[in-house]
């Protein structure tokens, strides 16, 4: 039994956990226990290796968030070569009066070999080393990773906010939208660890510097005053053990610190960096053509050094031929990949020569294609596909297909949205560009273009892409000109729901019923009701922006009174009952207590003795009494909006259906419910009562003296 644990155990064992607890423990035997010089000479190797390693990782990640390790490797390859600064001195300061080999190998063949023995030139070239690192590379890394980190962390908000919008548009699902969130918190954390990462690698050239005076200094005296030392014999040991000490740990350090810079200064595209080097420095031989004339107008000046200069402008200019040719042959294919369509032969019309209406219709100029053609990188059918699920899964059934085509009659940069052969909307975007919109609250003011949104007329300006994160940072939504359309045809798609759903959906929906509840759907139609009349019921409910979603309870409702009343507007109210929690929930959320505003009861009675009818659908009475209704819902339903409230009006069942056509387009965001739609288990806070008896009085007073 304690086999097979262990066996469990051993089988569960990570040796990859003990990477990290083996590193602090080397650095700490380096620190305290004197090294033998064999393994300084190692551990010098491992660390040039392991720098290395970190620059060609750097340079092959396709994404900066793709090596989010890197400060912390960046600090413990710090931590690391200081530690060996520390062995290393101790074995200097030591043994050096023994020779120049007293620290190993490696410091031997830096201080010796690489520099020629000299200390003067050693100097030298430590002195370069640690300019250009320190200076060049070190500082430029550092403000960098300032700038991004502080833009990345501004930025954010808008960002979030961008999401928000492709979500509410259909353009992501959750899941995206989720994972565009972790990546955004993850590059905030990633630049703001690179700013404070970058210090460690500017504090590592400042320490060097210290350390190699330290150890001269140092070295010297102990030569000197203890070992008895010749003064020239001690300053050639321990200067060029200090050296060759110094050039092996600056060496990796500039290493590390051009890894630093080459992450910091990537931009996020999934592309290796020879690859964005190659194809952006290369794309155009025009380039390579000049450079290759002017090295060959040079090389052939007297006195200079004509074949270095003529060999590079050969090679420069065999590169361009080849990249010249490449290009050709590239076109060439294309052409030939072309399909020629054939010359169509002469026949006799026939019925399949006229054309059926679109139902969902979106035409776009020829300015516009390439958002369109996937192959030129447009993205526009992608989204449209995101618009098309997210409101079917909203609404409960399928919205049909958008056909596209090219209008030349449209200005190149316009689109148009039809439904049913009719324009329902027009605007135009330019691409290339972004648009920023203006939700209301924003802190700043905005250079671009002034325009306004076409799905829901707010303020907008188009921008350059380069604007974007600024424009985020101020609080503007910014879209590109694909989601412009997508969620212009969106808005209208939604708003016009009833008119895509006809009988050919309405059968499909039942037959998915059917599926789950064969009992109900052979109950309901085609007795007692027919399919038209169900089709007209839920063309009734999407028109007031109820999803029909739970179909069961809406068939349920059907049969349960279809043998009773015919009449498609009495049904509806009685499915909307049914649906009452639903189209509750819709607008109030999960708030117990719902503030509605109601009619004054007055009022009510003069509005139900002028109903003729059974459905309510036909009224008659005063036209004032109808500007005066109208006035004072405005005023009302303005007054909820401005407090963040849902503006609802409750009246009875009879007198909804009228009030709620007569409000739909005149006042928007009011909701017209009746008292059968409400829960049970909710609280209800009357704010306002519409038509006070003065009011009515001087209404019909007025009526009188006109009669």
């Amino acid at each position: 039994m304690a086999g097979q644990t262990l066996s469990a155990q051993l089988r569960g064992f990570n040796p990859q956990g003990f990477a990290a607890p083996l590193v602090v423990i080397m650095m700490l035997a380096m620190v305290v226990i004197p090294l033998p010089p064999m393994a300084l000479d190692m551990l010098f190797t491992f660390n040039i290796t392991f720098a290395l390693v970190v620059l060609l990782v750097s340079v092959y990640a396709l994404r900066p968030l793709d090596f989010t390790v890197f400060p912390t490797i960046l600090l413990i390859a710090t931590l690391l070569r200081l530690a060996l600064n520390i062995a290393s001195t101790r074995i200097v300061l030591l043994e050096g009066h023994t020779g120049t080999a007293a620290a190993g190998k490696v410091i031997e063949a830096f201080g010796d070999f690489v520099i020629g023995g000299n200390y003067a030139v050693g100097l030298v070239v430590f002195a370069i080393l640690v300019i250009i690192n320190f200076i060049v590379v070190t500082k430029g890394a550092g403000r960098v990773s300032e700038v991004s980190a502080r833009f990345t962390l501004d930025a954010m908000p808008g960002k979030q906010m961008a999401i928000d919008a492709d979500l509410n548009a259909g353009l992501c699902t959750q899941d995206e939208a989720r994972q565009r969130r972790a990546e955004i918190s993850q590059e905030a954390d990633f630049y703001g660890s690179m700013d404070g990462a970058s210090k460690f690698v500017r504090g590592d050239a400042i320490a060097g510097i210290l350390i190699l005076f330290i150890n001269i200094i140092g070295g010297l005296s102990i030569g000197v005053f203890q070992h008895d030392l010749e003064a020239g014999v001690a300053v050639r040991n321990y200067t060029l053990l200090t050296i060759g000490d110094g050039l092996v740990a600056q060496i990796p350090s500039l290493v590390l610190s051009t890894a630093t810079a080459i992450i910091v200064t990537r931009v996020s595209n999934s592309e290796s960096m020879s690859s964005q080097v190659f194809s952006q420095m290369f794309d155009n031989p025009r380039a390579l053509i000049v450079a290759a004339s002017i090295m060959t107008v040079l090389g052939l000046i007297p006195g200079m050094p004509n074949a270095a200069f003529l060999t590079i402008a050969a090679m420069a200019a065999g590169l361009a031929f080849v990249l010249h040719r490449k290009r050709q042959q590239s076109e060439l294919v294309e052409v030939e990949a072309e399909e020629i369509e054939p010359r169509p032969e002469q026949r006799e019309l026939s019925w399949d020569d006229v054309q059926t209406v679109d139902i969902i219709g979106l035409e776009v100029g020829y300015g516009l294609i390439p958002l369109v053609d996937a192959r030129q990188g447009g993205e526009l059918m992608t989204r449209i596909k995101g618009v098309r699920k997210k409101l079917s899964q909203e609404l409960g059934f399928l919205i049909q297909p958008v056909h596209i085509r090219d209008n030349l009659d449209l200005s190149p940069n316009s689109y148009r949205i039809s439904l049913l052969g009719v324009p329902m909307g027009e605007a135009e975007v330019q691409p290339g560009k972004d648009m920023a919109i203006n939700p209301g609250t924003v802190y700043g003011e905005l250079s671009g273009t002034p325009t306004q949104d076409p799905a829901f007329g707010l303020e907008a300006y188009w921008i350059e892409r380069a604007q974007r994160d600024h424009a985020q940072t101020l609080g503007y939504t910014v879209v590109d000109a694909s989601t412009v359309i997508a969620t212009h045809l969106s808005q209208l798609l939604q708003d016009n729901a009833h008119e895509l759903i006809g009988h050919e959906e309405v059968q499909e929906l039942l037959e998915v019923l059917k599926r789950s509840s064969p009992k109900l759907v052979d109950g309901l139609t085609p007795k007692p009701l027919e399919l038209s009349v169900i089709v007209k019921v839920l063309q009734n409910l999407l028109q007031e922006q109820i999803a029909i979603r739970d179909l069961r309870s809406i068939a349920e409702t059907l049969a349960e009174h279809g043998s009773k009343s015919q009449e498609a507007g009495a049904l509806s109210a009685l499915v909307r009952v049914s649906l009452g929690r639903q189209i509750v929930q819709s607008i109030f959320g999960m708030a117990s207590e719902l503030t509605v505003m109601t009619l004054h009861p007055s009022l009510e009675q003069i509005l139900l003795q002028s109903v003729q009818g059974q459905d309510g659908n036909v009224m008659a009475f005063e036209p004032g009494l109808a500007q005066m209704i109208h006035s004072s819902l405005k005023q009302a339903a303005e007054t909820q909006q401005s407090r963040g409230e849902p503006a609802v009006l409750l009246v009875s069942q009879s007198l909804r259906t009228f009030l709620a056509r007569m409000v739909r387009h005149a006042i928007p965001g009011l909701h017209v419910l009746s008292y059968d739609e409400m829960p049970d288990d909710k609280q209800l806070k009357v704010v306002a009562s519409i038509g006070a008896p003065d009011t009515l009085a001087a209404t019909e007073e007025r009526s009188g003296n006109e009669n």
